[in-house]
Order: C-alpha cells, then sequence, then structure tokens
C-alpha cells in the first residue's frame, strides 16, 4: 500500500469508511497503487487501470477503459457526456458497495485482463463541444 494514498484517506471527510474498504478491495487484485489527480490509481505496468474517486452525491471507480469492458450487471455510466473511454461504476453507500463486492471484483478482473489484452480505445478526435466555453472550438487531442 502507497503510504501517499494512506494520507489521502486520513484527509478525507466524505466517504472515508467506504473508500478505505474500496481501495482494499482493488488492492486484492495485485495492482500497483499510487496517488494521481488527487486519488488513488491503480495501474498495471505503469498504465492506469482503475481510479477510485468520491464526490458529494456518490463515490465510484472510474475504469480507464472501461468502454472496453464486459457490463453484464449494466453498472458502468459515463462520468460524463463527452467522455469516450472511461466508466465508472457509482456507489451511494457502504451496504451497496458491500452487496456487490463480488460484482465489483468481477469487474475488476475484466479491467485488468482489458489491459494486459493491450486494447485500446479508438477515439474521436475534432470533437466539438457544445455549451458556452465549446462554441465553434475544437477540442484539442
Amino acid at each position: 500500500m502507497n503510504p501517499k494514498v494512506d494520507a489521502f484517506l486520513l484527509k478525507t471527510k466524505k466517504w472515508r469508511e467506504e473508500l478505505t474498504i474500496l481501495r482494499s478491495i482493488v488492492m486484492d487484485s495485485g495492482l500497483g497503487e499510487e496517488l494521481k489527480w488527487g486519488a488513488p490509481c491503480y495501474v498495471h505496468e505503469q498504465a492506469n487501470v482503475i481510479i477510485i474517486q468520491g464526490f458529494k452525491d456518490y463515490f465510484a471507480l472510474m475504469f480507464f477503459k472501461g468502454a472496453l469492458m464486459k457490463d453484464p450487471q449494466d453498472l458502468l455510466r459515463k462520468p460524463g457526456e463527452n467522455t469516450q473511454s472511461g466508466r465508472q461504476i457509482r456507489m451511494t453507500s457502504m451496504d451497496e458497495m458491500l452487496g456487490q463486492e463480488e460484482v465489483l471484483r468481477a469487474y475488476i478482473q475484466n479491467a485488468i485482463a482489458v489491459e494486459k489484452a493491450g486494447a485500446k480505445v479508438v477515439v474521436k478526435k475534432n470533437r466539438r463541444i457544445s455549451g458556452p466555453v465549446g462554441i465553434g472550438r475544437k477540442l484539442c487531442g
């Protein structure tokens, strides 16, 4: 376990217990643990696989290549309207998380398998975003 993630969890006010247990579930998978973008991030051979996220109304496991994963329980959600690759499993309580622990473990294993297979998400380029900030502007990348 990474001491930087220990420190992050100690400072976390909302969802501390849930994120700590979620961490232990992910750590059972054998992925490496880092702190990236201010959150616990789990890697396989330097490639980001999963990040644990805490928000106001929910906490989540976010899979970097979630768009390529199997979703037999229909749990994976886009974090944002324009997200192309990442997908989240959102939870709002300890009971919800513990009730689907085995399902979470299966999704984690699927995410690892996708990464080990070398699968790549084909990202659409030159997309336009709507709204005041993005009117007529192309996104970089």
